[in-house]
């Protein structure tokens, strides 16, 4: 007498698993450091997703200027314009060392949008941080020094204030660049990094490792930095 072996049903996947599971429209690949997603003016026709690594997002003037608008950090969806009737690019995405990102295409996103409600909130849940994210950014610009803006560009690249606990990461960036996202010289940069180094609220030698003494000692006024995001 034969005998039907029945597997156990597999456990639900998460939003985040669907999300990077092959499938129609989406496609997961590997990229290397200064590799670019896609460049400003270009189509707009998909959705990005960061498994793991960082990205850069720079933005060109007509006159040739480019500027660091933002760092992304993994489990973050850029290229979202798109879903709003956003034709072109009005941004250039580079990855800041080895990246894995899922690409979804626009109906692809909306779908599942649509569709699967834990996803949705997924999404939403991503879009409400942003713009959390960018009015905090506004307010840094207007009222914050540029060392206390350094300070805080730091402790978040640096993972301080993520949700999840996530580790604590060193963080690779040239200090142009640090110059150019707190809109200051690099002479700058490179005062207030030897001064947070020789404070012990950093080691600097290649990559920066941000001490959480960094906080307290220059943002006093936010003494709870981890699981409350900026």
């Amino acid at each position: 007498m034969s005998h039907t072996k029945h597997s156990r049903p597999a456990p639900s996947a998460s939003p985040r698993d669907r999300l990077v599971s092959s499938g129609p429209g989406r496609s997961t690949t590997d990229h290397k450091e200064n590799e670019k997603f896609y460049v400003q003016g270009e189509t707009a026709d998909s959705v990005f997703f960061i498994q793991h690594g960082r990205v850069k997002v720079t933005v060109t003037s007509d006159k040739g200027k480019v500027a660091v608008v933002g760092i992304l950090l993994e489990g973050q969806f850029f290229g979202e314009g798109c879903l709003h009737g956003q034709a072109r690019r009005t941004s250039t995405s580079i990855a800041l060392g080895d990246c894995r990102i899922t690409s979804i295409t626009k109906a692809a996103m909306l779908s599942a949008i649509r569709d699967q409600p834990e996803f949705g909130k997924l999404f939403m849940d991503h879009l409400l941080r942003r713009n959390g994210r960018i009015q905090e950014d506004v307010v840094d610009q207007l009222f914050n020094s540029s060392e206390k803006r350094l300070a805080r560009l730091l402790l978040l690249l640096a993972n301080y204030g993520e949700e999840n606990n996530s580790p604590i990461v060193p963080v690779t960036i040239s200090q142009m660049t640090l110059a150019e996202m707190i809109g200051t010289t690099r002479s700058r940069v490179s005062y207030f990094m030897n001064k947070f180094r020789k404070l012990g609220f950093i080691d600097y030698n290649g990559k920066i490792h941000v001490h959480q003494s960094l906080l307290s000692a220059v943002l006093p006024e936010k003494p709870e930095i981890r699981g409350t995001p900026f």
